[in-house]
């Protein structure tokens, strides 16, 4: 990747985030281009997706780029389906997507360099 591409994240209890959809979908609130595009419901629900493992799968997919899931558990060292559940947990989020691979194969890929996170106390 040549260009730093930061994923902006936010933190935001259910009912704020429901608060604020319901904003946008009434036409009350146009959110700002900088402003988070994925939200956790917790800090709890952030670190569980986004773990220091998980961290290093997502840099480890950017660097290499591979072609399957399976080229991804053999360079990894984890089970495929270890990483085929933690895959769709982080696609759900956005954070990572799939590409048609070889035969039935899909191939991860990440879009970003790096994760910023947001977090209000209000």
């Amino acid at each position: 990747m040549t260009n730093e591409h930061i994923l902006k994240v936010g933190i935001a209890p259910m009912e704020q985030f429901k608060a604020r959809t319901m904003a946008i979908a009434r036409g009350e609130y146009k959110p700002s281009p900088d402003e988070p595009k994925i939200w956790f419901s917790s800090p709890e629900s952030f670190a569980q997706v986004l773990s220091g493992k998980n961290q290093a799968l997502l840099a480890l997919i950017a660097k290499t780029n591979p072609a399957s899931l399976t080229e991804l558990s053999i360079t990894s060292g984890r089970a495929k389906s270890n990483l085929s559940r933690t895959l769709k947990t982080m696609e759900r989020y956005g954070i990572v997507y799939f590409e048609k691979g070889d035969g039935r194969e899909v191939a991860p890929r990440v879009n970003y360099s790096g994760i910023s996170l947001e977090m209000s106390f209000a």
